[in-house]
């Protein structure tokens, strides 16, 4: 009876520890996995300073019959380069020519005719080969709106008491007049004394033809004669045409100056302004643009 008491309890025993054995191990924690978001910026990124041209002073001396469609002219090429003005002086071209040879700082030169660009060739002030011819014009007898005088021919313009206006004879709208009275003294229709009683009944003899358009306006004058670019210019004015075969072709000439700082900007301006752009604006101000 004892034996199987401990029996008994060595399998009992041994049940228990066999129960009571090490814990099974646990899994080691996993570390959560992060994910990266790129998250754009909600403003956009500050642009870089651009740099400001400097600013430039483009200075053309330009025959005055020019003044409107220079002034168009310079507004344009002004947009197509930032920081660059263009500052115009308008006048006859004798005065301009007269002030280039005395001093006068500029960079561009248009003339009205070739006699005041040769005076800024011949002074060493531009190569001979630099003028171009840039326009023509030609020249036609002006009226005041009202036509108090009522001028209604070119043989009315040798009328006695007729109140003429014309540029001086040093200007070259003023020359180009006399030839054509001179040219009219020859033939027949108007007599060889023509010009003299023309001549006579001048009572100005302006120093740009912008002035002798001026006297017409104001009424000062009973007639005048000036370019047709000027008559364009003027719409509210009565007009005569001067025939051909009488007429003068006025060529003006463009040149940049030897003594300019900035040649490669002046050149530049001339090339707009023989560029078929530039030859577009002065078409429209009535001049005749150069053949290509």
């Amino acid at each position: 009876m004892l034996m199987k008491r401990f029996w008994f309890f060595i399998l009992a025993a041994t049940l228990i520890l066999s129960g009571c054995g090490a814990p099974a191990p646990t899994a080691a924690p996993v570390e959560p996995s992060v994910t990266l978001t790129f998250v754009p910026p909600t403003t956009a990124p500050t642009a870089l300073p651009t740099a400001t041209p400097e600013p430039r002073t483009l200075t053309v001396f330009g025959a005055a019959s020019l003044k409107d469609a220079f002034t168009e002219i310079g507004k344009n090429f002004e947009a197509a380069h930032p920081g660059v003005s263009v500052a115009f002086n308008f006048a006859g071209s004798q005065t301009l020519s007269t002030q280039l040879t005395q001093g006068a700082g500029a960079d561009v030169f248009a003339s009205a005719n070739h006699t005041e660009m040769d005076k800024i060739v011949a002074a060493n002030l531009t190569p001979k080969d630099a003028p171009k011819d840039f326009l023509t014009n030609k020249l036609l007898v002006i009226l005041p709106k009202d036509n108090p005088a009522n001028v209604q021919n070119l043989q009315d313009l040798a009328r006695p008491g007729l109140k003429l206006v014309l540029a001086d004879a040093t200007v070259p709208a003023g020359k180009y007049a006399r030839q054509i009275l001179d040219n009219m003294s020859k033939d027949t229709s108007f007599g060889s004394d023509f010009s003299t009683k023309v001549l006579a009944n001048v009572v100005s003899n302006e120093t740009d033809v912008k002035q002798v358009v001026a006297k017409v306006q104001l009424g000062e004058a009973d007639a005048g004669i000036a370019y047709i670019s000027d008559a364009v210019a003027a719409p509210e004015l009565r007009t005569i045409d001067i025939p051909d075969n009488f007429n003068v072709i006025a060529k003006y000439p463009i040149a940049a100056l030897s003594n300019t700082l900035q040649p490669e900007l002046a050149a530049d301006f001339i090339t707009y302004v023989l560029s078929p752009e530039g030859q577009a604006v002065l078409k429209k101000w009535g001049f005749t643009p150069v053949a290509p």
